[in-house]
């Protein structure tokens, strides 16, 4: 099984990376949380992997600390819970936000999440209130998924294309495309300034669908 993954990040999309290392690119799926982490293409990028063998496919998903990954083991234990689900959460919530919430028992806050529904959220809470005190958490760490201390420059965190960038992590979080469009204009429309800043713009953007909901 493979474990961690380093190398050169060839791609870097919201949801999906490539790393290049031995030669090989590793397709590598990841939550908008670890997007936000990643250092600008063709640099070097580290992280937390778990592979997922199913009948028809060998999947890896990428986490830019250990917490995010347990965190994302300990979703894919509840039942109805699979690979896209955990992600999409972990892309809304952070591991204390996923804890917090699962504490107080606030179903609401995790049926938020696009896609998974009053009853899978409620299996969440009471599937893994007794566990995610394992998770062990600690304040968030300034190391970025390159291995270092220095957070990724503007530049870096904004690939060409930012409009379209926040529709594609949108839509890959359930929300459908035609809505993540029109959330998205209306945030670039109310401050223009967001649209040169893709991190900003998927958080208002997500935050105008969230309200919706």
């Amino acid at each position: 099984m493979i474990a961690t993954l380093s190398g050169t990040l060839a791609t870097r999309d919201a949801g999906r990376i490539v790393v290049e290392t031995g030669g090989v690119g590793y397709e590598v799926l990841i939550p908008l949380s670890t997007y936000y982490r990643l250092p600008a293409t063709g640099e070097r990028v580290a992280l937390e992997i778990r592979q997922v063998v199913r009948e028809d496919a060998i999947t890896l998903y990428g986490f830019s600390s250990t917490t995010e990954k347990r965190s994302f083991d300990l979703l894919m234990s509840v039942q109805h819970v699979g690979p896209k689900l955990a992600l999409a959460i972990l892309s809304v919530l952070a591991p204390e936000e996923l804890v917090a919430a699962i504490s107080k028992g606030d179903v609401e806050r995790i049926d938020a999440v696009p896609g998974v529904g009053p009853k899978v959220a409620e299996r969440v809470v009471r599937e893994l209130r007794d566990k995610v005190v394992d998770l062990k958490l600690v304040a968030p760490s300034s190391v970025n998924a390159n291995g270092s201390s220095r957070p990724p420059s503007q530049e870096n965190a904004v690939p060409i294309g930012p409009l379209d960038q926040a529709v594609s992590a949108l839509t890959n979080l359930g929300m459908k495309p035609v809505e993540a469009k029109r959330a998205v204009e209306s945030v670039v429309k109310a401050d223009e300034a967001t649209a040169n800043n893709l991190e900003l713009l998927i958080r208002k953007s997500l935050a105008v669908l969230l309200g919706e909901k």
